[in-house]
C-alpha cells in the first residue's frame, strides 16, 4: 500500500481514537475527525464512506493484528500450555494496542470491538480443539468447550484492560496455571 495512504489512515485512526477518549462515537462528526487529523473532508471521503467505515477499518486492522499474534501459538501441543499462551498473547496484544482499546472498549463500550476479539478467540480455540479431538475422543461438544475457555480468556483480558493492569501479566499467568488442570480439552 502507498505510504501516503498508510499515513492518512493512521492520522484518521489516531484522530478518531483521540476524540473517542473524550466523547462517545455517536457524538463525533466527520468534520471533527478531519480537523483533528488535519485532513480535508474530500481526503476522508476518498478513503472512507463515513465514520462507521473508518471505525470498521480500524477494528479490522486490530483483528488482523490479533490473528497474527494468536497464530504464534500453533506449535504448542500441550493443552494447558496452549491456553496459557493464548492468554499471554492476548494480554500482549492488548498492552501493545492499549491506546486503541481504551477509547474503543472502556470509554465507548464498543460492542463491535468486543465482538471482534471474542470471535477471533473463538475461531482460534475451536481450531485447536478440533485438532486435539482428532487425537482424543471427547464426549464434550467442541462449541461447549470453546465457549467455556474463551469466556474465561476474554473476561481476563477485559478485566485486565479495565483495571489498568491491577495484576501483572506474570501474576495472571501464574493464577491461571494453578486453575487449569494439566490435561484437558
Amino acid at each position: 500500500m502507498d505510504l501516503r495512504i498508510l499515513k492518512t489512515k493512521k492520522s484518521l485512526y489516531d484522530a478518531l481514537l483521540h476524540l473517542m477518549g473524550n466523547k462517545s462515537f455517536e457524538e463525533i462528526k466527520v468534520s471533527e475527525i478531519c480537523d483533528k487529523a488535519m485532513i480535508n473532508r474530500s481526503t476522508f471521503y476518498a478513503h472512507f464512506e463515513d465514520k462507521y467505515s473508518l471505525l470498521n477499518a480500524l477494528i479490522l486492522d486490530l483483528k488482523n493484528g490479533l490473528e497474527i499474534e494468536l497464530s504464534k501459538n500453533e506449535k504448542i501441543q500441550n493443552t494447558k500450555e496452549y491456553y496459557l499462551e493464548v492468554i499471554h498473547l492476548l494480554l500482549d496484544h492488548i498492552s501493545k494496542n492499549r491506546d486503541i482499546y481504551m477509547p474503543l472498549m472502556i470509554n465507548n463500550k464498543n460492542s463491535i470491538a468486543m465482538d471482534m476479539i471474542y470471535s477471533t478467540l473463538i475461531e482460534n480455540v475451536t481450531n485447536k480443539i478440533f485438532q486435539e479431538q482428532k487425537e482424543e475422543n471427547s464426549t464434550i461438544p467442541v462449541a461447549f468447550i470453546t465457549h467455556f475457555y474463551v469466556g474465561a480468556i476474554f473476561q481476563i483480558g477485559m478485566n485486565w484492560l479495565q483495571s489498568n493492569n491491577y495484576y501483572s501479566e506474570k501474576e495472571i499467568l501464574e493464577y491461571i496455571n494453578l486453575l487449569i488442570p494439566d490435561h484437558l480439552l
